[in-house]
């Protein structure tokens, strides 16, 4: 490499050919492949999670909460839809931010979406563990031999090749949803919202009691519970945005990466409003069932809950790897996102560059899902064997769980920020697709993502996750400062940037085979 360059207090090299010979990416990917990649990163978010709102604000408070958070997502979904075709690379948010914030605002919003990425499946894992134990009766003690068995297994996928790796995201994404319908049909029959939806009530002591008659408030503690629930309901479709980082590996990004987003977007809603009123509107008083939402609230596995409700306690290990099914489609494609984040951020020396590597023949990012998958793991042993078992356990599910959502949120205000900067600031570069919110749009982003992330504040359980993620984040701004910053590489997104999208980038990506 040569031709170093200085511009605004940081420093670029050059790259010769051979360097980005060793980091291409193959396109493969249609609408239908981003739509499953899309869905299938949140659909876990559908088989548990999102109920433990209902004991903030009741199951009401949970719904409007639901509703905000859906607005924040159409906002970001809309602006995403018109900023991937328009930047076509891998970088995402990245590149998005880069482009309109110039290379800290870029570096920070690829640290914060490294955050999210990296700590949503180790967590994913945590749970899919539990569950093989329990169906398997293996020891919690071993509950480690699963979790790297699963990324191994799941690694092992992506590596293979990206042509294996949508095909599977599309099968398994399927699979998932189609679960969750056979829920669905099954539960309407049995369906009772007064009675069992609405069986909390707020005690003496202010802490949420059950009717056992049903009946009670919509919104037992006011909108005040339905803001605090406001970090649960992200669950419902966290990590959806993770599309633009296929960019380079999709055939048509320009028209199919705006109908992917929006399809999956619209498929989630749809699930999540099915999800919602149908897994608290049943419930009975026989050993074992669900007692509607104010069970719901607490439980681990509501999905897998309501199908005992439904049928039985004695096919529960066959409906458990139903719910496995759900995680896996999640846990799969997340990890197909921060190989493609690391990688497009090394590529572009804000991380090692030695990340970026791509197999010679399969041309998938190995060395950045390897990484990102041993930061993970690494993380997960080190607290299941320091803090112990039970201790662990909690502080996977809690804390590592917010420290996703902390970087999900501030990943977030920065992508609104840039689509309403690159508006102003670039109003000149084509946009295949332009959002139907515009900046108003954006704006909701931005707002109900700060408010999210001072509701996570509000919450004990929360601080420690946020605490642990911005200890991470002022660990990588350091390094940022005084090292990654004059060591960066013009990729395409940096090319793209400093010529101010006036003249064409030509992208290292390999035709498909």
């Amino acid at each position: 490499m040569s031709d170093k360059q200085t511009v605004g207090g940081v420093t670029y090299k050059k790259a010769d050919s051979s360097y980005f010979e060793k980091r291409k990416l193959r396109r493969h990917a249609r609408v239908w492949s981003l739509w499953a990649l899309g869905v299938g990163a949140v659909i876990s978010g559908h088989f548990s999670g999102w109920n433990f709102g209902i004991g903030q604000g009741g199951w009401g408070g949970l719904f409007i909460a639901a509703i905000l958070i859906a607005i924040m997502y159409l906002g970001l979904i809309f602006s995403l839809a018109e900023m991937s075709p328009a930047l076509p690379h891998t970088g995402g948010a990245y590149s998005f931010a880069r482009s309109a914030m110039g290379p800290w605002g870029g570096f920070i919003t690829g640290l914060a979406e490294s955050i999210e990425y990296i700590m949503t499946p180790a967590v994913i894992v945590f749970f899919i563990g539990s569950y093989m134990s329990s169906i398997f009766g293996t020891p919690s003690a071993a509950q480690p031999l699963w979790w790297i068995g699963a990324y191994i297994v799941f690694v092992a996928l992506n590596y293979w090749g990206v042509e294996l790796s949508f095909k599977f995201s599309v099968t398994v994404t399927l699979m998932a949803l189609g679960v969750l319908v056979i829920f669905w049909i099954s539960a309407i029959p049995h369906a009772d919202f007064t009675r069992w939806a609405l069986n909390i009530g707020v005690g003496p002591d202010g802490n949420f009691v059950e009717l056992p008659n049903g009946g009670g408030s919509f919104l037992p503690k006011g909108i005040g519970g339905a803001l605090a629930a406001l970090p649960f309901a992200v669950w419902l479709f966290l990590a959806i945005e993770e599309l633009p980082l296929a960019a380079e590996e999709s055939h048509d990004p320009k028209k199919d990466m705006p109908k992917g987003l929006i399809l999956g977007m619209f498929t989630l809603i749809f699930s999540a409003v099915m999800v919602m009123v149908l897994n608290a509107s049943i419930g009975g008083t026989a050993p074992g069932q669900m007692q509607g939402a104010f069970s719901l609230s607490t439980s681990a596995e509501p999905l897998l809950d309501g199908f005992r409700t439904l049928y039985g306690a004695g096919i529960a290990k066959l409906l458990a790897l139903f719910a496995v099914i759900g995680l896996i489609a999640s846990f799969h494609t997340i990890i197909f996102a921060f190989g493609r984040q690391i990688y497009s951020l090394s590529r572009a020396g804000y991380y090692l560059p030695f990340l970026s590597v791509t197999h010679g023949k399969r041309h998938t990012p190995h060395v950045a899902m390897f990484t990102g998958a041993g930061i993970g793991l690494a993380v997960l042993l080190t607290i299941w064997f320091t803090a112990g078992e039970t201790a662990g356990g909690a502080l996977i599910g809690g804390t590592l769980l917010n420290m996703a959502v902390f970087g999900a949120m501030l990943s977030y205000a920065f992508q609104g920020l840039s689509f309403i900067l690159l508006r102003i600031k670039m109003p000149h570069i084509e946009r295949p697709y332009r959002s139907p919110l515009g900046i108003p749009g954006a704006v909701a982003t931005i707002v109900i993502a700060m408010c999210t992330l001072y509701y996570q504040l509000q919450d004990p359980s929360y601080v420690k996750g946020v605490y642990a993620a911005l200890a991470w984040y002022l660990a990588g701004l350091a390094y940022f400062a005084f090292i990654g910053r004059h060591k960066l590489i013009l990729s395409p997104e940096e090319e793209f940037a400093m010529n101010k999208g006036k003249s064409p980038v030509v992208e290292p990506a390999e035709p498909a085979a």
